[in-house]
């Protein structure tokens, strides 16, 4: 992986994570700079193998990135959620 692929990995996961954040409350603890980079990042793997399964091709280029990431976050936060408040 090259400087601007890691780069632009990370841009991406960090426009993910902060969209992510607006549509679900309460999912990871003091969301800050690292740890929406981190949902997000995790959210883009979650949401390429969601839409992989699925048949769905999550979008071409930068903003195709970051939709696929912010729904896989977005199930990552649900289930971060769901497993806290048992």
């Amino acid at each position: 992986m090259e400087l601007s692929e890691l780069i632009r990995f990370l841009i991406v996961g960090l426009i993910a994570g902060w969209i992510a954040g607006f549509f679900v409350r309460g999912g990871v603890p003091r969301r800050g700079f690292v740890s929406k980079i981190v949902v997000g990042m995790l959210g883009a793997v979650i949401g390429g193998f969601l839409f992989d399964q699925l048949g769905v091709q999550g979008g071409v280029g930068f903003l195709g990135s970051v939709f696929t990431a912010t729904v896989g976050a977005v199930v990552l936060l649900v289930l971060i959620r769901l497993l806290r408040s048992t």
